[in-house]
């Protein structure tokens, strides 16, 4: 029997190697979006699920999961098994700002899941009515500051980037313009345009055609570099607020302890997706910027606007939900 017991190691190692050696992915890979569909992070998504599925012939299916500011969907991923074939887009909503608008998140931005890659990039637009005298940021700032609770400006709801980003930029500017909250930016801007409103952030794609008609008047972009869908707007940063930035960041997420190889492996071909001439295009003509950093990256993009829109919160005793 002693001598039995070596050999049948030998066999049982070599039945399990096959198994343990198999490749991933190895069936269809659920990529959770938690926002509904149609709107620009399901574009995304659904972009860069074709283009993960085309390169390791896949199918990288997505999910939507929206509701409660994409809590749901993040909860469903942070509890999920970390084998990678559950994966999250997040955005700057779900593991920045939520945080600092939420008192009990039933996830943690960090603790609870392995970055990938930072996919995309899209800066807001800051918007006023043509009827406001500024032509640029800087007479903006100078005609508010003489105007301290005169003027307002919209958002897509309490807490959200475009409220925490007309905070900040009340912060820096030195001035003092009224939050009023809306059910997206979509309402907000609508206001915008009618002159109830003052001033509002959008994305580009979205307001271009209301910029070009002459119903609203773009002062600055969030980037740091200008977009090439509106060449002749400034970005904020070089327009009178150095350092100024806002806007949404897309990135593909797994759920924490997921296995280091596979996350590389879904970097090296979120990196891949992302720099394909098509990808880039479809990207550009919705305001994006196709990215694909590493995780590491990733890591240090959430950790910086965690720490942002912490301090923006508490600068102006935003009561937590």
């Amino acid at each position: 029997m002693s001598q039995l017991l070596p050999l049948l190691f030998v066999l049982s190692a070599l039945h399990v190697v096959p198994a343990a050696a198999q490749p991933y992915p190895t069936k269809a890979v659920r990529v959770v979006l938690p926002f509904p569909a149609g709107g620009a992070a399901d574009i995304i998504a659904r972009l860069l699920a074709r283009k993960l599925g085309d390169g390791s012939g896949q199918n990288f299916v997505v999910d939507n999961r929206a509701g409660a500011a994409g809590i749901i969907g993040c909860e469903l991923v942070a509890r999920a098994p970390a084998d990678g074939y559950t994966l999250l887009l997040g955005t700057t909503g779900t593991h920045t700002t939520n945080p600092a608008v939420f008192a009990k998140l039933p996830y943690d931005p960090v603790k609870d899941y392995a970055p990938v890659s930072l996919v995309a990039e899209a800066p807001f637009v800051l918007l006023v009515h043509p009827s406001l005298p500024a032509r640029s940021v800087r007479e903006l700032i100078a005609f508010a500051r003489t105007r301290p609770g005169q003027l307002n400006f919209a958002s897509a709801g309490v807490g959200s980037s475009s409220h925490l980003g007309f905070e900040l930029f009340n912060s820096m500017a030195g001035i003092k313009a009224v939050h009023v909250p809306y059910k997206g930016l979509g309402p907000a801007s609508a206001d915008t345009i009618a002159g109830i409103i003052t001033m509002t952030w959008d994305a580009i794609p979205s307001s271009k055609p209301m910029i070009e008609r002459g119903r609203l008047r773009a002062l600055g972009i969030g980037s740091l570099k200008r977009s090439p869908l509106l060449p002749a707007v400034p970005t904020i940063d070089e327009a009178g607020l150095p350092g100024f930035e806002l806007g949404s960041w897309y990135g593909l997420f797994a759920p924490a302890g997921t296995a280091t190889d596979i996350v590389r492996q879904l970097y090296r071909e979120t990196a891949k997706a992302v720099t394909t001439a098509d990808v880039r295009n479809q990207f550009a003509a919705m305001g994006a910027d196709a990215v694909g950093s590493t995780p590491e990256e990733l890591a240090a993009v959430v950790q910086r606007d965690l720490a942002k829109w912490a301090k923006v919160a508490r600068d102006v005793n935003l009561e937590k939900q």
